[in-house]
């Protein structure tokens, strides 16, 4: 599972990070309000892996003081790996903001989604709102978008097993990338069209990804 978990990664990674990589630098970011997933340490260690194996720098922290727009320029990835709850002040929001509207990039994995409710602007970037989830179960996910660098070495019906997020609030012009067939578990809430993975080109250059 670890292989699959960082092959899938890397994808999502180099989709986002141009081809040169080896002088590039990603933020983990992995502070939490709410719930804290025991998986966040194993998570940001297969990042660290990743950038190891493929010439990339990762930085690591819980610390949201690093939200500074002098600290963020030196990132050309942020990653938020299971975030919870409002982790950033407004001081920190604005400096994000400037960012991403500055084209940066965005990469959120799972809680990421379950972060800044308050905040519109990070639930337009992020591309839905976390809205509950059954307990944890094979499911089958569809592939949408089989040609993009991010999914295409997945068959086109790819099962596992997981713990799998019903959402709310759904930004529409987030460009799909799998689907969850709730037909295959049980405990779904977004009916036929329940996106699990997704992307967007921002206006800034950026780009925004979300699993």
């Amino acid at each position: 599972m670890k292989t699959i978990l960082n092959f899938l990664m890397c994808c999502f990674l180099f989709a986002i990070l141009p081809i040169q990589a080896q002088d590039q630098q990603v933020l983990v970011f992995h502070k939490t309000v709410g719930f804290w997933h025991e998986s966040i340490p194993a998570g940001y260690q297969a990042i660290q892996d990743l950038g190891e194996d493929n010439g990339f720098a990762v930085v690591v922290t819980d610390k949201a003081d690093t939200f500074n727009e002098e600290e963020l320029e030196t990132f050309d990835l942020v990653i938020f790996l299971n975030t919870t709850g409002n982790v950033l002040d407004e001081k920190q929001q604005e400096a994000f903001k400037n960012y991403i509207n500055e084209g940066g990039n965005f990469f959120g994995i799972h809680a990421a989604a379950d972060t800044e409710y308050d905040w519109e602007w990070y639930g337009q970037l992020v591309g839905a709102y976390f809205n509950g989830h059954p307990e944890n179960q094979w499911a089958e996910v569809n592939v949408v978008m089989s040609e993009h660098p991010t999914v295409k070495h997945l068959p086109h019906t790819w099962r596992r097993h997981d713990e799998w997020y019903n959402y709310k609030n759904i930004n529409p012009e987030m460009q799909v990338l799998m689907k969850l067939d709730e037909s295959t578990y049980k405990g779904g809430t977004n009916g036929d069209d329940h996106p699990i993975a997704w992307y967007k080109e921002l206006e800034g250059g950026g780009k925004t990804i979300y699993t």
